[in-house]
């Protein structure tokens, strides 16, 4: 068991009451290196505070194992104070880039796209949202669920796409790249989030409608503005609500053309890639990680290859 005295973002918090009619706080916490979910048990506002999604905190407590993963069981908890010099951007896990330089290429990659009418659909379902992207997750939990998630997401998918288009000139290399880009464009409508910039949980469009179905009504909806008939929107629509590749997971339809299916098959290589990664970074190497239920109840092995690699080139 080890002891854990500092500061942490709420992810998540809920109040709940146990078996024996005591209430407690249910919450997932987090900082730049990750989380864990956190409980403070015989729990009372009037000693212990009320918190919020978002929020800073800082708390002492023990992490202990409960069904195999690490747990933090909170003894102390308060709000922060002027003099603790709390940063909230030290607390936010972010992407790599920032987003005004993953939009840019983006926007870059709209640019070269010659088909005018895909050229001008995508363009103007991203400068809808632009600000928007500049800092939404991909998600609520597991892949690329950051600040700027979303944008890191599907600009991996797109340097994905352009190797594709190299080796299979069969391709439709404008079709393929404005499907990438719009894909995932309504989880800017399906997520709430925290001033600290982390999805809280569903809006109420996301639960009842979900970002497939109501990215492809977008799609309509603009190409009815702009003036675009025929197939063109409706291959992007198609391209959306089948990225999920199986109806298991979430798609409408199985992907019926060849870039629909790319789109499927690199969106899932693209968030495996990422959990992957994830996992194996908070094990030493040569260890294993806990079994990953998102990644069919695999254990994951560090073999530290690439660490070692990299330090071999600074030395």
């Amino acid at each position: 068991m080890a002891n854990n005295d500092g500061f942490w973002l709420i992810k998540t918090i809920d109040k709940k009451v146990n078996v024996k009619g005591a209430a407690y706080l249910d919450m997932m916490l987090c900082n730049k290196e990750g989380e864990i979910p956190a409980k403070l048990w015989d729990y009372n506002e009037l000693i212990h505070g009320e918190y919020t999604p978002g929020e800073v905190i800082k708390v002492r407590g023990s992490v202990t194992q409960f069904n195999g993963n690490d747990q933090l069981r909170v003894d102390k908890i308060r709000h922060v104070e002027a003099n603790d010099g709390i940063n909230i951007a030290d607390f936010v896990p972010t992407a790599d880039y920032s987003g005004e330089m993953m939009l840019g290429e983006i926007m870059n990659i709209i640019a070269a796209v010659e088909d005018d009418e895909l050229q001008r659909l995508t363009y103007s379902l991203v400068k809808d949202c632009e600000n928007e992207l500049l800092h939404w997750p991909a998600a609520f939990k597991l892949h690329h669920a950051i600040r700027g998630g979303l944008l890191y997401h599907t600009l991996s998918i797109l340097r994905l796409c352009e190797g594709v288009c190299r080796i299979y000139p069969s391709v439709d290399r404008d079709l393929l790249m404005c499907g990438a880009i719009v894909h995932d464009l309504c989880k800017i409508d399906e997520f709430n989030l925290s001033s600290a910039g982390l999805v809280t949980g569903y809006s109420v469009k996301g639960e009842l409608i979900g970002h497939l179905v109501m990215g492809a009504m977008k799609i309509e909806k603009k190409a009815s503005e702009l003036g675009i008939r025929g197939e063109k929107a409706m291959l992007l629509q198609h391209m959306v609500i089948s990225h999920h590749g199986e109806p298991e997971f979430g798609a409408s339809v199985r992907p019926m053309f060849l870039e629909a299916e790319i789109l499927s098959q690199l969106d899932k290589l693209d968030a495996t890639i990422y959990e992957i990664n994830e996992a194996v970074s908070g094990v030493n190497e040569g260890e294993f990680t806990q079994r990953m239920w998102a990644l069919d109840n695999r254990k994951l092995y560090n073999h530290g290859r690439k660490v070692a690699e990299a330090k071999a080139k600074l030395d």
